[in-house]
């Protein structure tokens, strides 16, 4: 439930005191009630005055985390765990934002690490398990190969001449085991490699 009266509240107090430590609790407000760009907007204009404040900077980044700027989420959580290696939050906040990039070995990591310091509780001990199940899954799912390219489907090296004159060629000179068909197959070869390599 939204306490309404408490971010009137606080509000009031930081335009009154625009340097007031008031900012990081607004700032905290705002983001519970899903309003994340003034979550934002508060927690920079309060950090102006106050650069140390750790709890402002695990805010920001949990807002920044929602509205998509896992970059600057990054940093605002990076620079709490780098002064504080053990909060819990800035750790979870940086597992969310590998997890929804799809790193899921970092995010299982951090948030391994998070289990360490918050054990048993239910929230992580989820979490681990979906990225866990999420990395099972990609092991266990088979390679899917980029299509055959058109210039090795019908025999033609269109990667070496002008577009007018590939399509200008009769199909009939794509004649299996040409060199053209034999070179485009072998840079398909490497795309292949090159995509399973990079799922490892």
């Amino acid at each position: 439930m939204v306490d309404l009266s408490r971010i009137e509240e606080l509000r009031r107090r930081i335009q009154k005191d625009p340097a007031s430590i008031a900012f990081a609790q607004l700032g905290e407000e705002y983001r519970r009630a899903g309003r994340f760009e003034d979550a934002i907007e508060t927690c920079r204009a309060g950090l102006a005055y106050h650069p140390g404040y750790l709890s402002a900077y695990v805010t920001l980044g949990r807002a920044l985390i929602e509205t998509g700027d896992f970059g600057a989420a990054t940093e605002a959580l990076s620079r709490v765990h780098a002064a504080a290696p053990d909060n819990l939050a800035a750790i979870k906040g940086l597992a969310d934002i590998r997890h929804r990039l799809g790193d899921c070995e970092a995010a299982l990591a951090l948030y391994d690490r998070a289990l360490e310091l918050a054990p048993h509780d239910p929230e992580l001990e989820q979490l681990v398990g979906a990225v866990t199940a999420d990395l099972a899954a990609r092991a266990s799912a088979p390679l899917d190969p980029p299509a055959v390219p058109l210039d090795f489907a019908v025999g033609l090296d269109t990667a070496a001449e002008p577009a007018g004159e590939a399509a200008s060629r009769p199909l009939e000179a794509a004649a299996p085991g040409t060199p053209a068909q034999i070179e485009a197959l072998e840079r398909w070869l490497d795309t292949v490699l090159a995509d399973r390599d990079s799922r490892k």
